[in-house]
């Protein structure tokens, strides 16, 4: 490495340095099925919770189980650390009035940040035609709720084309969403493109970019073919013979998330979204260097 690179290294790390406490951090966790994974979720959420995160989300399970699971999670969550959270509501199985009623008890509660989402398409759903825009409308006739929606840089698998897809997002927005956090991906130059077209598209909302820390390359293979995420050829070649040693795998996945934040910080981007799977871990140590250190 010569001066001139030595000289551009150091003060990148600088302005990193700098910069630091600007970053924001978001969190998404998943209601517990059991007792021993309800230790392990609250295990991450007290460690990561050193890093005081924005938000923190948690995710809507497709029964009326879960979605209990959720509410009661989300209210110990804020009692618990004081921070913000984020329940995932979705609209796709519910009538008006349920959902209503739910945005209510938040509101009521002090939960004032909703993820807005359509939810998955249920074999044994009727075919329904209500989506995440009807149900941000909704959300803010009950009351000014904070809302975050979806956006898919890589297009969402059930879009017609990328154009409706943008032009999907947009609508959500004009109906009132603050912000956007994306499906994860490995491709940092199509998560820019991806933000350069909803700026030119009167987007002006933060696209926060959705990091998935790789655990276990096999589970993010299956994770990525439900959701039409690219994983690029490198990371095929560089996980191979890695299946049975998680250790090395989980490592070689923080590296990978790493190198892509740093690409997106210098891009001008400061908010970051982390899928945890609930496990502290590896995105213990991102954020420890993401936050704590320069790249």
């Amino acid at each position: 490495m010569n001066n001139v690179d030595k000289t551009k290294k150091q003060m990148f790390n600088q302005n990193l340095l700098d910069l630091r406490d600007k970053i924001n951090i978001s969190f998404e966790f998943f209601p517990p099925k059991n007792v021993s994974l309800e230790k392990k979720l609250w295990s991450s959420i007290d460690k990561l919770s050193v890093f005081k995160p924005v938000f923190s989300s948690v995710t809507y399970g497709a029964n009326s189980g879960e979605r209990d699971r959720t509410y009661t999670i989300v209210k110990e969550i804020k009692e618990r650390t004081g921070f913000s959270v984020a329940p995932h509501l979705t609209c796709i199985d519910a009538t008006d009035e349920e959902l209503k009623m739910i945005a209510k008890n938040y509101w009521k509660n002090g939960i004032k940040h909703i993820v807005a989402l359509r939810g998955d398409q249920l074999k044994q759903t009727k075919k329904i035609k209500r989506y995440a825009l009807n149900l941000v409308k909704l959300l803010k006739d009950v009351a000014d709720f904070d809302i975050s929606v979806a956006a898919y840089p890589e297009v969402h698998p059930e879009a017609k084309d990328a154009l409706s897809d943008l032009m999907n997002l947009k609508s959500k927005v004009d109906a009132g969403a603050n912000r956007a956090i994306t499906q994860f991906f490995f491709d940092v130059e199509c998560y820019l493109r991806f933000r350069d077209l909803c700026f030119k598209n009167g987007i002006n909302i933060k696209i926060i970019p959705g990091i998935f820390p790789i655990f276990d390359f096999q589970k993010l293979k299956q994770f990525s073919k439900m959701t039409n995420v690219n994983i690029p050829r490198f990371m095929h070649q560089i996980f191979e013979g890695l299946d049975n040693d998680l250790e090395t795998s989980k490592i070689i996945g923080s590296h990978i998330s790493i190198n892509m934040i740093k690409k997106l910080y210098f891009e001008g981007v400061k908010d970051f979204h982390f899928y945890t799977l609930n496990r502290s871990d590896i995105v213990y140590s991102i954020c420890h260097i993401l936050r704590q250190k320069t790249f």
